[in-house]
């Protein structure tokens, strides 16, 4: 999907300061449905900064990492999504990040197919990932990026069955500069720079 960017990298002395998750759900049946959209986008990351997010660490598969000057480390939980939190706090806690230094990036189906919304910080929205991460965290206060995967096709349609159900081919074309623009806006999270990630992004 994503077969261009440039290369990197070396990790810095020093503990990370960072936790860069992506949600999804582990297993190939699931890597291009709408719940696995914050997998998709922590793989075009380590595309255009040069890792793999291959270690398995903390219920995870993690790369301890560069981006930008901040060493962080990037995670796609294998815990499936409804329990994302027990593996962003088993990082969290073992280099003791705060909860403002965890950048959280999902699907949310309030967005169209390639909206970007970033957050501060809030509710769970509904979304039962990341309502594991502020139970688990004890905290809402964590940075979001919310990619936009569609509305459901009418009122009725199941919502698990949405949410587990392939992009087409279209969308995977709207979806992939939405992808891009989620890591630029990650990389602004880190830079501190949030208000200017929501301006230029928030669709």
């Amino acid at each position: 999907m994503f077969n261009r960017f440039r290369k990197q990298n070396a990790v810095s002395a020093g503990t990370p300061e960072f936790i860069v998750a992506g949600l999804g759900n582990p297993e190939g049946k699931y890597t291009l449905t709408r719940h696995n959209s914050g997998f998709l986008c922590v793989d075009m990351l380590a595309q255009k900064y040069g890792f793999k997010i291959d270690r398995l660490k903390f219920k995870s598969l993690i790369c301890d990492t560069v981006i930008n000057g901040h060493r962080c480390i990037v995670m796609k939980p294998q815990t499936f999504m409804n329990n994302s939190g027990e593996a962003v706090r088993d990082c969290a806690e073992f280099y003791k990040i705060k909860p403002e230094n965890i950048i959280v990036i999902f699907d949310d189906i309030s967005l169209d197919i390639g909206k970007l919304r970033i957050r501060r910080k809030g509710s769970d929205g509904g979304h039962n990932g990341i309502k594991s991460i502020i139970y688990h965290l004890n905290s809402d206060n964590f940075p979001r990026v919310k990619i936009g995967v569609g509305k459901k096709p009418d009122p009725d349609y199941d919502l698990a069955a949405w949410v587990l159900s392939k992009f087409t081919e279209p969308e995977l074309k709207t979806l992939e500069p939405a992808l891009e623009k989620a890591c630029d806006a990650a990389v602004l999270l880190m830079d501190g720079e949030c208000d200017k990630a929501m301006n230029l992004y928030n669709g």
